[in-house]
């Protein structure tokens, strides 16, 4: 079975690398609960403004997140349609080792 992805290699290694930080995986289930602004997300952390902002551009640099100005704020959306992308190829790397382990158990069978 091949795995069919619609993102690119480069896509793929942005949005893992971005969700392998804890502070960003919870920025990013912050701003799919709702939209936040960068100050907002700021106050939530134990970090400083410029931090904050730093991990939020690697979010929006994964397209996980968006960045929208209104007035003098940047309000910050989670992008669920690149979630659905992420999680659809890890539903096909899923599907690929189910099938590889129910042929293994067919052989593992076929033994007795």
């Amino acid at each position: 079975m091949v795995v069919q992805n619609e993102l690119s290699d480069a896509e793929v290694d942005r949005i893992f690398h971005a969700l392998a930080d804890a502070t960003r995986r919870d920025i990013l289930r912050r701003t799919l609960v709702g939209e936040a602004s960068v100050s907002e997300l700021a106050d939530a952390y134990t970090m400083s403004f410029a931090a904050v902002q730093k991990h939020v551009a690697v979010l929006e640099g994964a397209g996980l997140v968006t960045k929208e100005p209104r007035g003098r704020e940047r309000i910050v959306r989670g992008d669920a349609e690149t979630i659905a992308r992420a999680r659809a190829l890890l539903d096909s790397y899923a599907e690929l080792w189910r099938a590889r382990i129910g042929r293994l158990d067919a052989l593992l069978a076929d033994d007795n």
